[in-house]
């Protein structure tokens, strides 16, 4: 102890030190001298995902790795279709048919097409990034399934669907179906965390978002009823019939298929607009109203055809 103040030596040095630290850490987060001081913690002290919604990424710019590999299945795909196309350019036959290269081709374009589209759409979503990263990873693994089974049918010049002509075609079939089964509760489960919580995105976007996975349910439905009604039938002992039954719900599951596609990308193309966010609104409003009408009227061919 100094004899003449009382204090302990170096005491005084050491109040400085304390001090600085209480500025640091006062300063930390608020733009002040001392936040810069302070090094970043260890990475097991800092959570691998932010909690909430995924933060809204322009559209088109390069997203996570997983994104991009999402995106990259989908282009093979869509080039797996072109590719069927010249095959069937090449090779001739019917075009319609539970037999023909135009199943490969449509398949793949769609199920490419719908691929991309969904991992685009899905950013908007508020919902975790770690769920929406493993949904869109089974959705994807499915897509591979379902073109890879109908595209391996097709060059065996076998039918894909309701063929239970063999134990081979049966196993091929039921993964299909099985496959289908997939799609409809992945693609479910996104159409509800658009509903539970107001997507991201410009004027117009959340309601294309909503109105586009609300079609696709319509879409998923009627496919559910093809594969349901073309299974009875083959179990019933009528094959043929059962290739033929799907075509009066084929118009309506296809229109209904790229609503969300359709409805998001028109959100975004007036976002490059300079109209005001009212005007874009609107405008994707009537949008929502005019796809609706072509789904009902393909609804009502399909009761009329059925």
């Amino acid at each position: 102890m100094n004899s003449s103040d009382g204090t302990m030596p170096g005491s005084g040095e050491t109040g400085h030190r304390d001090g600085r630290k209480d500025s640091r850490a006062n300063g930390r987060g608020h733009g002040l001298p001392g936040a810069a001081l302070d090094p970043p913690g260890p990475a097991a002290d800092r959570p691998l995902d932010p909690p909430g919604p995924i933060p809204h990424r322009s559209p088109g710019l390069p997203g996570p790795a997983v994104d991009r590999l999402h995106l990259a299945t989908g282009l093979v795909l869509v080039l797996s279709g072109l590719l069927h196309l010249l095959v069937f350019a090449v090779d001739g036959g019917p075009w319609d048919g539970p037999v023909s290269w135009r199943k490969p081709v449509t398949f793949g374009l769609s199920f490419g097409v719908t691929l991309i589209t969904v991992a685009w759409v899905t950013s908007y979503l508020r919902m975790g990034r770690r769920l929406r990263s493993g949904l869109l990873t089974v959705f994807a693994a499915d897509c591979v399934v379902e073109v890879g089974g109908i595209t391996l049918q097709a060059w065996r010049r076998v039918p894909s669907h309701l063929n239970m002509e063999t134990p081979f075609d049966t196993a091929v079939s039921m993964t299909l179906a099985v496959g289908g089964g997939v799609l409809v509760v992945l693609l479910a489960l996104f159409a509800v965390s658009s509903f539970r919580n107001r997507p991201t995105g410009p004027a117009g976007m959340p309601l294309a978002v909503r109105s586009g996975f609300a079609v696709l349910l319509v879409a998923l439905a009627s496919g559910a009823a093809m594969i349901a009604r073309g299974v009875v039938l083959t179990r019933t002992g009528h094959q043929e019939a059962a290739y033929h039954s799907t075509a009066a719900l084929k118009p309506l599951h296809g229109v209904s298929l790229h609503a969300v596609l359709v409805l998001p990308a028109l959100a975004w193309l007036l976002s490059r607009t300079s109209w005001s966010e009212q005007v874009r609104h609107r405008i994707v409003a009537v949008g929502v109203g005019c796809y609706a009408a072509a789904v009902a009227a393909a609804g009502v061919w399909a009761v009329l055809t059925y």
